[in-house]
């Protein structure tokens, strides 16, 4: 069997033992039941009672997907506010959208740069596209915060991560299936949208490109990527552009930010002082 054809395997073994699942609870505890055949009360290994797989919560209610309590914070115009918790370090922040599908304040942009640091505390600018993107799954989902996995990384030798770039979030959407939340993040334009179910989060970015996938590795394990409806992604980006959203520009870092401009068919604009050199005149 080929390497895909083992992880398609494995996809579906994963959506289906969620199904399973409670079927494979164990009875509970001190649960007797006579035999027919024997007049003496036995306690035997039986499944669990209607009852009480009726009242078992679903797994995306439950843990880091735990329903989200207490209401949806908003501005003075009413607009829903963005709210995002940090699930490793456990902490939070809510700003103000300057627009309904998103747009933050430099001050606020600075700050979500502080909150989704790295691990070692290096920080590195958050594209504000990637901000708007998360604001939008919010939105949507009408919950009052969206917890983040992964932001930031240093980058590795020969990495090409997006999350070193500052354009990628691993997220949880509170009391969501992943599955809903990717469905919702694949319809825009000119995103890349993984879904991870042993890990159970959602990785969304921004990319010149749309990319979908689903990977089965765990934490601290060498991903397995699976990529996904090709053709949708192919059809969103066409779509975005027809309705005039304009595409991501490749990422690239140089010393030299007019010749990078070049290479896209852009130049500054005349008269126009890059922020670097105002700071070394200054």
């Amino acid at each position: 069997m080929n390497r895909t054809a083992c992880i398609r395997g494995l996809v579906s073994v994963a959506v289906l033992s969620g199904a399973a699942t409670s079927l494979a609870e164990p009875p509970a505890r001190g649960q007797k039941l006579t035999s027919a055949s024997d007049s003496n009360t036995k306690t035997v290994v039986t499944g669990p009672s209607a009852a009480v797989r009726a009242a078992a919560k679903p797994w995306w209610t439950t843990g880091l997907h735990a329903t989200a309590t207490g209401p949806i914070p908003r501005d003075d115009s009413g607009r829903p506010m963005l709210t995002l918790t940090t699930v490793n370090r456990h902490e939070s922040m809510t700003v103000p959208a300057l627009t309904d599908d998103g747009g933050f304040a430099t001050v606020d942009l600075d700050r979500l740069t502080h909150l989704l640091r790295a691990g070692s505390d290096d920080e590195h600018p958050i594209d504000p596209r990637t901000i708007d993107l998360v604001y939008r799954i919010e939105r949507h989902f009408n919950v009052p915060e969206i917890r983040v996995v992964s932001a930031y990384r240093i980058p590795r030798p020969g990495s090409h991560s997006n999350h070193s770039r500052g354009r990628a979030i691993d997220l949880i959407v509170p009391g969501t299936p992943d599955e809903d939340v990717a469905r919702f993040a694949r319809g825009f334009g000119f995103v890349g949208v993984g879904i991870y179910p042993v890990s159970q989060f959602v990785h969304v970015d921004i990319r010149p490109r749309s990319y979908f996938w689903v990977d089965l590795s765990g934490p601290r394990m060498k991903n397995h990527e699976l990529q996904i409806l090709g053709d949708l992604a192919t059809k969103n980006d066409a779509a975005a552009a027809a309705r005039g959203q304009a595409p991501i520009e490749p990422f690239g870092i140089g010393p030299d930010v007019d010749a990078m401009l070049a290479t896209r068919g852009t130049a500054r604009p005349p008269g126009v002082v890059a922020d670097d050199d105002e700071d070394e005149e200054n």
